[in-house]
């Protein structure tokens, strides 16, 4: 069915086929009155509402006035852990008492404890958990998101996270790009002996990892206590050497060396990034790697530092941004808070942060050249939101704006009749 949005304020992204840095990161294709029309699950006009109204198609299905509000790409969530059992309301409530993620972690809880979850769970399960949860990534404007294995830890666990994730993307709610997080944690039974565990992943579960077909990247937590450097190299090699894309949780507790790692490979991305310094950021750029931030992991667990964004943003690298969803350390599925976070905490503006959740969110999990933008031939994920001014969507901290979601040019979430 056609579907034309018009008399909105339209962020577009238009621009090169490419993260955006430096002066493209703010630059968000602003047309006060404008339109978008879908049909067949792309967009096949945009611009003046007045240029749109002029295509031969454009009254031939359902018009929707957006009432001059914001209506902007659906945002592309470049770091999440959604599979997963219950939450960790206990490492919770010990944050509230003081102890830190280390000493959480160190004790039993933190990622060890939701292996135990996640072990416990049917693939049917953890499909159905993740059906609800793809609701409500949707209901908060966001139509892509990658989604990481990593809470089973053994061979039948993470081939069951990544068979649910697979489900669930089969279902057509969320544009899911899955990826491969075996080396996470050490689990129990590779207690001490972390260079073993690495070696069953890369002898026993890859190799069905990728003749399924069940992730598009890799991914490892390349930190002091979980995995060094070379391990990290040696899990990541042999995931490029399976097939695919590489991705790497770096510096983020610690000067770990996994920015470098993710240059030396020329990672997709390199994620977190707190302790990153300018020579990580400098290698980072050389190697045309996206910076993904995870701002809302370092708010819910209380620390003052947060990922050094406008210095990742002045070497020249490109920035996404993401929610870091997991029950850990972030159980926030509305990018709208994560933006809100990005502004006032790390000084990023409100122009980059929508560009880093859109665009640059889309290359950082390889659709660059089919999502994350307003342009003809992309597809039509587009989402209305009850403000007039894009600003309101970083200002509104702890709302949801999102009013009318389209998802491959069909309303999948709605909450406002628009005018028709």
């Amino acid at each position: 069915m056609k579907q034309l949005v018009t008399n909105a304020t339209l962020l577009t992204f238009a621009g090169p086929a490419e993260p955006r840095a430096g002066a493209a990161a703010r630059n968000v294709g602003l047309i006060r009155r404008g339109a978008v029309l879908m049909d067949e699950g792309k967009i096949v006009s945009v611009g003046p509402a007045d240029m749109v109204a002029k295509h031969p198609d454009a009254l031939k299905g359902r018009v929707h006035d957006a009432g001059g509000r914001v209506v902007l790409p659906g945002f592309v969530d470049a770091h999440t852990h959604p599979v997963f059992g219950a939450p960790r309301l206990k490492d919770f409530e010990l944050r509230a008492q003081g102890r830190t993620y280390q000493e959480i972690a160190a004790e039993g809880g933190g990622i060890v404890s939701s292996v135990h979850g996640v072990r416990g769970t049917t693939e049917k399960e953890l499909t159905s958990l993740l059906v609800d949860r793809a609701a409500r990534f949707l209901e908060c404007g966001t139509t892509t998101i990658e989604a990481k294995s990593g809470y089973g830890l053994d061979k039948d666990s993470e081939l069951k996270s990544l068979r649910a994730l697979k489900h669930l993307a089969a279902g057509g709610m969320l544009e899911v790009v899955p990826t491969f997080l075996g080396p996470h944690a050490v689990p129990p039974e590779y207690l001490g002996r972390a260079s073993d565990y690495v070696r069953f992943l890369v002898k026993e579960v890859l190799p069905v990892v990728a003749a399924e077909g069940l992730a598009k990247y890799a991914d490892v937590f390349c930190e002091q206590g979980y995995f060094d450097a070379y391990e990290s190299e040696a899990f990541l090699k042999a995931a490029a050497a399976a097939g695919l894309g590489v991705r790497v949780h770096a510096e983020q507790l610690s000067r770990s060396g996994g920015a470098q790692l993710a240059a030396k490979l020329k990672a997709c991305t390199a994620d977190h990034l707190d302790k990153a310094d300018d020579l990580d950021l400098a290698a980072l750029k050389d190697a045309g790697t996206v910076a993904c931030l995870v701002p809302g992991s370092n708010h819910f667990l209380g620390l003052a530092e947060m990922p050094p964004a406008r210095r990742i943003l002045d070497a020249g690298v490109p920035v996404a941004l993401a929610t870091d969803f997991n029950p850990g350390t972030c159980p926030c599925w509305n990018m709208q808070e994560i933006l809100a976070i990005a502004v006032s905490r790390m000084k990023m503006s409100p122009e980059e942060v929508l560009v880093a959740a859109t665009v640059n969110g889309a290359w950082a999990v390889g659709l660059g050249k089919t999502r994350g933008t307003l342009e003809v031939g992309r597809a039509a994920d587009v989402v209305v939101y009850d403000c007039t001014d894009y600003r309101e969507l970083s200002y509104w901290f702890g709302k949801n704006l999102a009013v009318t979601v389209f998802k491959a040019g069909k309303v999948v979430h709605s909450t406002l009749e628009l005018r028709t």
